[in-house]
C-alpha cells in the first residue's frame, strides 16, 4: 500500500487503487457509537411498550 500525501491514516491499494483508512481508533469509536445507538433505540422501544401497556390499563380502569 502507498501512503496518501497529507493524510496520516490513508493508504492507496496498489492493485485496486482503492483508498483505505487505517485509523483503528476512529473505527472503534464508530463501532461503539453504533452499539450505543442500538441500545438507545432498544430502550426507547421498551419504554414505548410500557407506555402502551399503562394506557391500556388506564382505559380498562376507566371503563369499569
Amino acid at each position: 500500500m502507498i501512503k496518501v500525501k497529507g493524510h496520516l491514516n490513508l493508504y492507496r491499494d496498489e492493485e485496486t487503487g482503492a483508498i483505505v483508512n487505517n485509523d483503528v481508533t476512529s473505527y472503534n469509536q464508530y463501532v461503539n457509537s453504533l452499539e450505543t445507538k442500538k441500545l438507545r433505540r432498544e430502550e426507547l422501544d421498551e419504554m414505548k411498550k410500557d407506555i402502551d401497556e399503562i394506557k391500556s390499563l388506564l382505559r380498562e380502569i376507566l371503563n369499569k
